[in-house]
């Protein structure tokens, strides 16, 4: 197995662990399946996007990809890359004409989150602000 798609799949099986450990459990937590189904943005990530689309030329056409990878501190990072193909498992959340994309084994990981890009004096970035994870409360 490739080392990209072993960061990939392993998020997923930690979640599926998880959410097993949980449901065996004493306690049960009750979820709405529709709640946080979404990835946010803010305003200034939406702003850096469409000053990257405008004014870059390797940027031009491109979506904001969020991806999650083993690694870090807490055993996942968070990976943005400019993209201009969207495979088959993506899926999409676009905000006035700024697209953000999430695989599905990431998408586990950030729904409910929001991006936000972030200019400080060592550095400018995408980051993600918030991630709700039931099966992990």
């Amino acid at each position: 197995m490739s080392k990209s798609l072993f960061r990939r799949v392993m998020p997923l099986i930690y979640c599926r662990i998880e959410r097993n450990r949980l449901f065996l459990s004493s306690t049960a937590v009750e979820c709405s399946p529709n709640a946080h189904d979404v990835v946010y943005m803010t305003d200034s990530c939406i702003q850096r996007l469409k000053d990257l689309n405008a004014n870059e030329e390797s940027c031009k056409g491109k979506m904001l990809r969020l991806s999650v990878e083993t690694g870090g501190c807490s055993g996942f990072q968070y990976a943005f890359l400019m993209d201009e193909k969207k495979n088959v498992d993506d899926r999409v959340f676009e905000k006035d004409g700024v697209k953000l994309v999430v695989d599905n084994i990431s998408y586990d990981f950030v729904k409910g989150a929001t991006v936000d890009y972030v200019e400080e004096l060592i550095r400018s970035a995408f980051q993600v602000l918030t991630s709700f994870h039931p099966s992990w409360s």
